[in-house]
């Protein structure tokens, strides 16, 4: 099994035709198939994309018309800061169940004016300020680097593009592998949050355990933590490793994503790794060493 995405996955692209969606588009239907099956372009109607390997993507001029010719279930994302909230919106608007944005730099202004809209709809949305979603062997939305995955039984959710791709290749070398892996972005305003995850992950049949990576700024982990202990408390639990990245950043500074940011007395690395502890998951000293503490928790 796998969550949010799987072999029956059909993606459209929002952004197709610029550089980065282009390349990543290539990527993707290179990766086992995944099945990217249309672009959208409000200029471009009627035209289609041709991929490095000869597959011909038509371009529709919205979502929806997409969506309608495609019978898409999942949208991509990889429109410019300034138009990427109306392009969400566009999605949520077409009905697409759900909606990936790689985009970094999205005002957080209209993130807030996006979640509105979400709350109010059935669509899923992972980001902004992404690395997207891969199922191992199976579906790869977004820019991870498919080369390091292996089908197994880890699910990894983080608020760090570069750390998932660590827990990623340490949980592959270690032959664990992974069920999904899902980045869900370090802005102040997103689109899913580590609670959601872990509830897909904890009914997921395939996830045997769980790593979960966060960073220094809010209470997002905090809250987390709290929702790993109430469902042990219910008997409902995974072995889980967990990181907390930034824990040498100066108050008041940024490090890295908008969010990581301490301030107010809120959001520092230390109250989440207690957090996490306090929930029976193993915090792991380092980034390196995130495999090789999953191993020493399945071994008990």
């Amino acid at each position: 099994m796998s969550i949010l995405v799987n072999s029956d996955t059909k993606c459209i692209v929002q952004g197709l035709t610029g550089n980065t969606g282009s390349f990543h588009t290539n990527q993707a239907l290179d990766y086992f198939g995944t099945k990217m099956v249309a672009g959208t372009h409000p200029k471009k109607a009627g035209q289609s994309w041709t991929a490095e390997n000869g597959t011909e993507l038509p371009i529709y001029a919205t979502a929806g018309d997409a969506r309608e010719a495609t019978g898409a279930n999942a949208s991509v994302i990889y429109v410019p800061p300034v138009g990427a909230a109306a392009a969400i919106e566009e999605a949520i608007e077409a009905g697409i169940e759900l909606i990936i944005c790689i985009t970094e730099g999205v005002p957080v202004q209209d993130m807030v004016r996006v979640k509105a809209k979400l709350e109010n709809s059935n669509a899923r949305l992972i980001g902004p300020n992404c690395p997207g979603v891969l199922t191992p062997e199976e579906c790869k939305i977004g820019i991870m680097p498919g080369k390091i995955f292996k089908k197994g039984s880890v699910g990894v959710v983080s608020r760090s593009g570069t750390l998932t791709y660590e827990a990623v290749f340490q949980t592959t070398n270690e032959g664990l592998g992974q069920t999904t892996a899902v980045g869900i972005g370090g802005d102040p305003v997103n689109g899913t949050n580590f609670i959601d995850m872990l509830e897909m992950f904890l009914a997921d049949e395939a996830t045997e355990s769980i790593i979960m990576i966060g960073e220094i700024g809010g209470t997002a982990e905090e809250q987390a933590a709290q929702f790993i202990r109430d469902e042990a408390a219910k008997g409902r639990k995974k072995p889980m490793v967990g990181f907390i990245a930034g824990r040498t950043a100066p108050p008041g500074r940024t490090m890295g994503h908008a969010g990581a940011i301490v301030s107010g007395g809120e959001g520092g690395a230390d109250s989440k790794i207690a957090a996490m502890e306090a929930a029976g998951i193993k915090v792991s000293p380092s980034p390196a060493r995130l495999g090789t503490t999953m191993v020493e928790v399945l071994k008990g």
